[in-house]
């Protein structure tokens, strides 16, 4: 599933991991150049694994880090990263996971353990290194970045906006609220947010609360709304919540958000 205006096909799209250091500078391409060993050496910092995706016909193209949700960096979270490559940009996607050794899991109760031994000032720190290493790809345009997040992701990319000045954009999907109020009011880049009518993990009152905190500090933030969609609605795998029409409505409203945000870029 991409847009009806998706600029690209599955068929023009590449792919890769890629692992650097988090909170330091990242090696670039030119120093790799010049030390031969630099991909080799045992690197003192922890090192932030990831998935890449991007266009593969020539061109720099904005940049976006995707954050996964609780079970962990699943396929379908991959998938998601290949279709919004298909959209026009340079995808990555950390394994938020890494610190706690990178486990995928469909067990609810693990999956809550995990999320919950998070460390979330460190996850924000291998976030923003994302962005770095985004900086260093000759494909990227230059701190011309986004984030998208769903369900714990989405928390994470709702705390990242209000974290890194040069962001553009940020897409949660039916992520927590930040309390107090006033981190709301540092939020540096537009923000999509989309809602789950029936959420019960995410109380209607907290949206409403980012809704009417953005709108009293000129925040541009916008609000979709299902009122019949369980939290996690587009989590494929979950039969339980998973709704197919909910799930496409958001992905074209977000590929439009984005497309706004990153235009003339």
């Amino acid at each position: 599933m991409t847009s009806t205006t998706a600029p690209f096909t599955l068929n023009q799209i590449g792919t890769g991991t890629a692992r650097f250091p988090s909170g330091v500078a990242i090696p670039t391409l030119t120093d790799a150049a010049v030390d031969p060993y630099i991909q080799t050496r045992i690197s003192k910092h922890v090192q932030v694994e990831c998935v890449q995706f991007w266009p593969q016909p020539s061109g720099r193209y904005p940049g976006l880090v995707l954050l996964h949700e609780e079970w962990g960096l699943t396929a379908q979270i991959k998938d998601l990263g290949a279709r919004l490559a298909c959209e026009g940009y340079g995808v990555i996607i950390p394994n938020l996971y890494g610190r706690l050794g990178g486990m995928v899991t469909a067990n609810a109760e693990v999956a809550d353990a995990l999320m919950n031994k998070l460390n979330e000032s460190l996850v924000l720190q291998d976030i923003n290194s994302c962005c770095e290493f985004l900086n260093t790809r000759d494909h990227i345009k230059q701190n011309i970045h986004g984030v998208v997040g769903y369900g714990m992701g989405g928390s994470y990319a709702l705390r990242f906006a209000c974290q890194r000045k040069r962001l553009r954009a940020a897409v949660v999907y039916y992520g927590r609220v930040m309390q107090p109020d006033t981190a709301i009011t540092d939020l540096f880049c537009p923000v999509l947010y989309h809602q789950a009518g029936q959420d019960q993990w995410v109380p209607s009152q907290d949206v409403d609360r980012l809704r009417t905190t953005a709108a009293a500090h000129q925040k541009r933030v916008e609000i979709t709304t299902d009122p019949n969609a369980p939290h996690a609605f587009c989590n494929e795998q979950r039969v339980e919540s998973y709704r197919a029409d909910a799930t496409a409505e958001a992905w074209e409203s977000t590929a439009s958000f984005l497309k706004t945000c990153f235009q003339g870029t």
